[in-house]
């Protein structure tokens, strides 16, 4: 049985963690964060990156939710495959439903998960395009203030993954640069287990499959 793995570079501490010592992955590629801000383009890369594991794999691990453009991909793609269910990648870190009490609690929030902490400003200028106009003259720093003042917090996400505290400390640092009182929350990596344990039967039944031919 083989399994392949095509994920988000956000996701990938929680992945490395789930998956070290693994013998049935043969195959790890994390793909650089953000490229939801190009939402067709994204669609575009992730299901090359899949489709290039055709004939090496018996399933790929999709390490993306839907993300604007990604729905349904897992079966658009030439390998029998598994995405994460739900909108985004704080979704599967936190769990559907606390993360919708996250948002109506206060609705102005940052999340920050363990990479989007590690990332720190530079993921935030790619994320919300703050470097588009810089060659008019207007650095990304001219529109953090505007556009953050409509954030009333930000909210690290602990998921029991990495230094907790060098990265709360990295997340509360983010936090203070932009003068945005600082939290904490638990995430789950239930999600993350459950579509690698969903990959990995469909592996064995595409290596099963392959093995009666």
């Amino acid at each position: 049985m083989r399994v392949g793995i095509v994920a988000c570079d956000i996701l990938k501490n929680e992945i490395e963690a789930l998956t070290a010592g693994d013998e049935d992955i043969v195959h790890r590629e994390y793909l650089e964060f953000a490229l939801h801000v190009y939402p067709q383009e994204m669609r575009e890369k992730v299901m090359e990156a899949v489709n290039r594991l055709e004939g090496q794999v018996d399933a790929v691990l999709i390490g993306y939710a839907t993300c604007q453009s990604l729905g349904a991909l897992d079966k658009a793609v030439k390998v029998p495959a598994v995405m994460l269910e739900g909108d985004d990648c704080i979704c599967v870190l936190m769990g559907a439903r606390p993360y919708a009490e996250a948002k109506a609690e206060c609705s102005g929030t940052w999340f920050s998960s363990p990479g989007w902490a590690q990332q720190g400003m530079d993921a935030v200028i790619k994320e919300l395009h703050l470097d588009c106009m810089k060659e008019e003259g207007y650095p990304p720093e001219f529109f953090l203030d505007i556009i953050f003042d409509a954030y009333k917090r930000c909210l690290f996400i602990d998921t029991g993954v990495g230094d907790k505290e060098e990265l709360t400390q990295m997340s509360l640092d983010f936090a203070r640069k932009l003068n945005l009182p600082h939290a904490c929350t638990v995430g789950t990596l239930d999600n993350l287990k459950e579509a690698l344990s969903r990959t990995k039967q469909l592996a064995r039944m595409a290596a099963g499959g392959h093995q009666n031919d």
